[in-house]
């Protein structure tokens, strides 16, 4: 995939797993990050487990992007989350 392409994927994966994870998002620039390194990772535990990983921008590579966006939000939540409580 170009470099376009993931950017695209990584900011509407990045930008529908903050929505689910915590209903007001990031920002622009955190949210395609996230949700770029959500797309590598979840296309990583989907490879693990037998489907296939990201195959390009296509619906089936987006729900493949927003569970590993998701989960990376989840992480990013609980270390930063701890941070700012002391």
């Amino acid at each position: 995939m170009s470099i376009i392409a993931w950017l695209i994927l990584g900011l509407i994966a990045g930008f529908i797993g903050s929505k689910i994870v915590n209903k007001t998002g990031e920002g622009v620039i955190l949210d395609i990050i996230l949700g770029i390194v959500g797309a590598f990772v979840g296309g990583f535990l989907f490879s693990t487990f037998g489907a296939a990983p990201v195959t390009g921008l296509n619906i089936y590579s987006m729900v493949v992007a927003v569970v590993g966006a998701v989960i990376v939000l989840v992480l990013y939540h609980a270390v930063v989350g701890r941070r700012a409580i002391r």
